[in-house]
C-alpha cells in the first residue's frame, strides 16, 4: 500500500471512502491528506480506523484550497450521502449554531448544536466549534454583552444580592441589566450592532462606528468614543472577519475537478509529484519594443495571485523572446533560491521548443531540475523535455484545461502590466 499513499499530497482536502461494490462508507477531512490517511494503515485493530480499513477498498479525495474549505466540504458531503460509518460514530458531530435570544429583555449569545423554533436568531451551522467558542467569547467582551446564564425580564430582575458582587459588573464588562442599570431598548441598540457582524455586515459597522467616534468627540464624550474606536480598531485587525459561508454543490463540483484536473495532469506528464503548486510565464511587447514578462501561480488548481511577479526585461534588446524568457526565468528561480523559498511542482512556458530550451537553458544554469512544459497556443501542444514530439490532449481533458487557465492567466496579467508601462510613457 505505501506506493499507493506515495502520491497523495501533503494539502488540505476531504477523502472518500468506498467498499468493494464502490458505495460510500466514510468521508473526512484533513489538513494534510497524506498524513491523515497513512495514519488509518497504522491504526491499532480494535481502533475505528481498523474498522474502516476492514471494509474500504477504494479511497478518493478532494483538493481544497483551505482547511476551512476542507471543512465545509466534508460537512456537505456527509449531509448529503450519509455514510455509514459516519452515522455510527456521529457523536458529537452536529456543527454548533450561534444563537442570540433576541426574544428576550436582555438577549443572551449562546452556543447550541440544536435549532428550535422559539424567537430566537440561529447563526451557522459553523464546522470549527472551537473557533466558535472564541468567536463568541469575542463577541461578548467587545460589545458588552451579558454573559451569564441567568433569565430574567425587565419586570422581574434577579435578587440583588445574589447579582452584586458579579465580577463582570466590577469590571464594567457587563452593563449590569440585570441591576436596572440599562434599559432593554438602549441594550437592544448592541444587539442590533451584534446581528449586523454575524451577518458579515463589516462594512456598515465600520461605517456606523467611525460616524459615532467623531460625533461623541465633537460632543467632548470622550469616555464613549473612545469605547466606539476600539470596537472600530478590533473589527478592522481581525484576521478572519467573514466566519464560514456554505459552499453549493456546485462549488463542491469545481472543487472535485479542481482535485481531477490535477491527478490527470501528474498522469499525463508522467510526473513523480503532485503539481499543487503550476507557475506560468508569459510574454508580452508591442512591434519590438517595451518587452515585460509575467509569472503567474496557481495553487491547487486556483490563482494565488498574493504570488504573482511581473518582470522589466533587462539584458534583452528588441524581440527576442527566446532571450527574454531566459532571463525571467533565471530571476525567479535564482531569486527563490537566494531567499531559500519553495520551488513549483510544475514549470509552464508559453510557447512551443524554442521557448522551452531557453527556460531550460536557465533551470540547467542554475542547477535545478524542475518539471518543466510548453504549452503551444496554435494547436494546443504540450512540450516536454527529451521528447521529440508534443503531447496533444483532448480538447475535453480537464488537464488541457487546468494549464490553458494558467498560460491564459499570464498572458492577461502580461498584457495589462504591459499596457500600464505604455499609458505612463504617453
Amino acid at each position: 500500500m505505501n506506493k499507493y499513499l506515495e502520491n497523495i499530497p501533503k494539502l488540505p482536502g476531504v477523502y472518500i471512502m468506498r467498499d468493494g461494490v464502490a458505495n460510500i462508507i466514510y468521508i473526512g477531512k484533513a489538513i494534510s491528506l497524506k498524513d491523515r490517511i497513512s495514519s488509518y494503515f497504522r491504526a491499532d485493530s480494535d481502533s475505528k480506523a481498523a474498522a474502516i480499513i476492514s471494509a474500504m477498498r477504494k479511497i478518493e479525495y478532494i483538493l481544497c484550497a483551505s482547511e476551512n474549505e476542507a471543512l465545509i466540504v466534508e460537512r456537505q458531503l456527509i449531509n448529503k450521502v450519509k455514510p455509514y460509518f459516519n452515522a455510527m460514530w456521529k457523536d458529537d458531530k452536529s456543527y454548533p449554531y450561534i444563537k442570540l435570544t433576541v426574544n428576550e429583555d436582555f438577549p443572551r449569545l449562546i452556543i447550541t448544536r440544536k435549532k428550535l423554533k422559539d424567537g430566537a436568531l440561529y447563526f451557522g451551522p459553523y464546522p470549527q466549534a472551537f473557533y466558535i467558542k472564541k468567536l463568541v467569547r469575542w463577541l461578548i467582551k467587545l460589545f458588552k454583552i451579558r454573559p451569564c446564564k441567568l433569565e430574567f425580564s425587565q419586570e422581574k430582575l434577579p435578587d440583588e444580592k445574589k447579582v452584586k458582587s458579579c465580577i463582570y459588573f466590577h469590571t464594567e464588562m457587563c452593563p449590569a441589566p440585570c441591576l436596572g442599570k440599562i434599559s432593554p431598548a438602549q441594550y437592544k441598540e448592541k444587539i442590533k450592532d451584534i446581528e449586523l457582524f454575524l451577518n458579515g455586515k463589516f462594512k456598515k459597522l465600520e461605517d456606523e462606528w467611525e460616524s459615532q467616534m467623531y460625533a461623541l468627540s465633537a460632543a467632548t464624550e470622550f469616555e464613549q468614543a473612545k469605547d466606539a474606536r476600539d470596537r472600530l480598531f478590533a473589527i478592522r485587525s481581525m484576521s478572519e472577519r467573514v466566519m464560514i459561508s456554505e459552499i453549493t454543490q456546485e462549488d463542491i463540483q469545481k472543487s472535485v475537478e479542481r482535485s481531477d484536473s490535477i491527478n490527470e495532469l501528474k498522469q499525463v506528464l508522467g510526473m513523480k509529484h503532485m503539481p499543487a503548486i503550476i507557475e506560468g510565464f508569459d510574454n508580452s511587447n508591442i512591434q519590438g519594443t517595451d518587452a515585460v514578462s509575467s509569472m503567474v501561480r496557481f495553487l491547487n488548481g486556483l490563482p494565488d495571485k498574493k504570488n504573482y511577479r511581473r518582470f522589466k526585461i533587462k539584458t534583452v534588446t528588441g524581440a527576442d523572446d527566446f532571450a527574454t524568457m531566459r532571463e525571467v526565468v533565471f530571476r525567479r528561480y535564482s531569486g527563490l533560491i537566494r531567499k531559500n523559498e519553495k520551488m513549483p511542482d510544475l514549470v509552464l512556458i508559453d510557447g512551443g521548443k524554442g521557448q522551452l530550451s531557453a527556460a531550460m537553458s536557465a533551470l540547467e544554469e542554475l542547477q535545478l531540475k524542475l518539471p518543466i512544459a510548453a504549452l503551444a497556443e496554435k494547436n494546443e501542444e504540450i512540450y516536454l523535455p527529451q521528447k521529440d514530439k508534443p503531447l496533444v490532449l483532448s480538447r475535453h481533458s480537464q488537464a488541457l484545461r487546468l494549464l490553458q487557465s494558467v498560460r491564459n492567466e499570464a498572458h492577461r496579467f502580461a498584457l495589462n502590466y504591459h499596457r500600464k508601462l505604455r499609458e505612463k510613457i504617453l
